[in-house]
């Protein structure tokens, strides 16, 4: 009797604590639980909401789906390029460039910054492809390579016009210790001309001129002659090459009318050109001194001379003259 009255308290005495534990662990996850934000709630589909927001009343709205407007970017029925009509009633033609319209559109960090450079540049750029005899549809080929920016890719091409060093040597661009004319926008866009002159001798046709100077001329030229065909729209080529035409006409496309494609840009948000003078030099014995004795800061003159690229400027053996830019 007496160990019964023992094993009964002792299980008493259990029970009780084990209570006193679970209203103590209740407690303390009702007081968590109210100092916790609420979590997202999702909808069937899995797609995420809004947590509910307090109105003016200082109630909770019902949740809302996050909503953004996305519509077709517009495609016009007729389209060329450098003069040359682009077949859009290919299917796969159309889809190329569709594709590259909406990558391109809703891009916006990136496409917003090419259409406040584009001001800055096209007035260097435009003149000299007219005066080579290149057509102005060239200009977004440089939109296409770099962004119109002094850019390296992987390949280590360099500069607005992405020129290999070879390539860019053979077309007269000085590249040494201390000078990489890759980085000059006059100069190098004179050496993008001669290129694409020489392609389109070669190839008679704009359009397939502009695909050689991403894939090389010789290898546009093989799959021409491969698959026996005439026309850059006609060929079977590799990803990059079949996208790049189309990635210049999109910027045409989008950068000839920007609030076509959602882009609202006053005259005051884009990069005008940057003021300048400019001098004539045989050799820089120090560009910070240099830039002082000018008026400026070394940050200031190495922006608008990217060409130069070391601290100095040696004076070349046959006084070869540079025209360095000062601003203003």
């Amino acid at each position: 009797m007496v160990f019964y009255h023992l094993v009964r308290f002792t299980f008493m005495k259990s029970l009780s604590i084990a209570l006193i534990l679970l209203l103590g662990l209740f407690g303390s996850y009702a007081f968590f639980a109210e100092k916790a934000p609420a979590s997202p709630e999702k909808n069937i589909a899995g797609s995420l909401y809004r947590p509910a927001a307090y109105n003016t009343t200082g109630k909770a709205s019902a949740a809302e789906p996050l909503r953004q407007e996305v519509t077709q970017a517009y495609i016009p029925e007729e389209l060329t390029f450098a003069g040359e009509r682009v077949p859009l009633e290919d299917y796969e033609v159309y889809e190329r460039l569709d594709r590259e319209l909406i990558s391109i559109s809703y891009r916006h960090s990136h496409t917003v910054r090419i259409c406040k450079l584009a001001n800055r540049w096209f007035s260097t750029i435009e003149p000299i492809l007219e005066a080579n005899g290149i057509p102005d549809d060239f200009k977004y080929l440089a939109v296409a390579e770099s962004g119109l920016e002094n850019v390296i890719s992987p390949k280590n091409a360099r500069g607005f016009w992405q020129f290999l060093k070879e390539t860019g040597k053979s077309h007269g661009l000085e590249i040494s210790g201390d000078v990489d004319e890759r980085y000059h926008v006059e100069k190098s866009t004179e050496a993008a001309a001669k290129y694409l002159k020489t392609a389109f001798n070669k190839l008679n046709s704009w359009t397939t001129a502009a695909g050689g100077y991403n894939m090389g001329v010789k290898g546009i030229s093989n799959q021409m002659e491969r698959q026996q065909q005439g026309n850059y729209f006609d060929l079977y080529l590799n990803s990059e090459t079949s996208r790049y035409v189309f990635r210049i006409l999109a910027y045409k496309l989008l950068l000839s009318n920007p609030e076509k494609y959602g882009f609202q840009l006053g005259a005051n948000d884009l990069y005008p050109p940057i003021p300048h003078t400019t001098v004539e030099v045989t050799g820089i014995v120090d560009i910070a001194d240099f830039a002082h004795e000018h008026g400026t800061t070394y940050k200031h003159l190495k922006l608008l001379n990217q060409w130069l690229i070391g601290k100095s400027l040696k004076e070349r053996k046959d006084k070869k003259k540079y025209t360095v830019k000062i601003p203003k």
